[in-house]
């Protein structure tokens, strides 16, 4: 099976050592079973359209606007070119900054996986070895990317011979746990424990992804297929109505760049 194309491309890079990578979602909702609100007389697509909450009236595409709510029926209208000039560039390095214990980050902080691979056989070599190097000090790296206009913090994390990318959650998302928790009693009762930890001992079994099976998918599946032998498909009617390429650079010998970073050195600058 091919691999899904990659949604961004561009460079990881730490110091002076730079690859091409390339990056795609890790999750995927497309395999999800998705309806459409069809007119039954017609068996053709309905059309959504915007109008006006209070006249009713259809909305032409110029009078649509971005508004913030301040108050009941109250809004700031804030114009394109006021969200263009806070808009980010977009940013085609993944420059680790810093690097931290992966253990020290909790599971609340990851927001969504991608996979990140080297997009051209001559990175194969730089990738592997930072990829191999936070391994063996069981450390993550921490960057920023810019993914759908907002700039996200990410985290780098080894996985086989790739690299899982997650976007990290700004600090507003996350809620303290202590305001949910502090009712809770702290102890368990001693007495029970064991019985609780025989249970879970009873009921360990080795993870399987059948533990993670949707249900109600697979059934909607057996009756869409049901509905496909019994009935012929009907002609409706057709509504009225890529890629960037991978940026190439000049990547340096890959030692030379790993000496020349430990020693602060900047490429091409000689030694006095």
């Amino acid at each position: 099976m091919a691999p899904p194309r990659s949604y961004w491309k561009g460079y990881l890079k730490l110091s002076l050592v730079t690859c091409p990578v390339s990056m795609m979602p890790a999750t995927s909702e497309s395999e999800k079973v998705r309806f459409h609100t069809l007119n039954r007389k017609t068996n053709h697509r309905i059309v959504s359209k915007y109008v006006d909450s209070v006249t009713g009236k259809d909305v032409d595409d110029d009078d649509e606007a971005k508004g913030y709510e301040r108050g009941e029926n109250d809004f700031l209208v804030i114009e394109d070119e006021e969200l263009k000039s806070v808009a980010l560039e977009s940013v085609r390095t993944i420059d680790i900054e810093k690097f931290v214990p992966r253990d020290s980050i909790e599971w609340i902080w990851l927001e969504k996986p991608h996979y990140l691979s080297p997009s051209d056989e001559v990175g194969h070599e730089a990738f592997s070895v930072i990829r191999d190097a936070m391994v063996a000090e069981k450390v993550v790296g921490i960057s920023r990317l810019v993914i759908g206009r907002r700039e996200r913090a990410v985290m780098l994390e080894p996985c086989g011979r790739g690299i899982v990318v997650w976007t990290l959650r700004y600090g507003d998302e996350v809620r303290k746990e202590e305001a949910y928790f502090e009712d809770i009693d702290e102890k368990a009762d001693p007495e029970m424990l064991p019985l609780i930890v025989k249970l879970i001992e009873q009921q360990r079994k080795p993870w399987t992804t059948n533990m993670v099976r949707d249900p109600v998918q697979e059934k909607l599946l057996e009756i869409i297929e049901k509905k496909r032998k019994a009935t012929k498909p009907v002609k409706a009617a057709k509504p009225k109505g890529g890629a960037e390429p991978a940026e190439r650079g000049n990547i340096i010998d890959l030692m030379s760049a790993l000496k020349q970073s430990l020693e602060g050195k900047k490429p091409g600058r000689k030694a006095s």
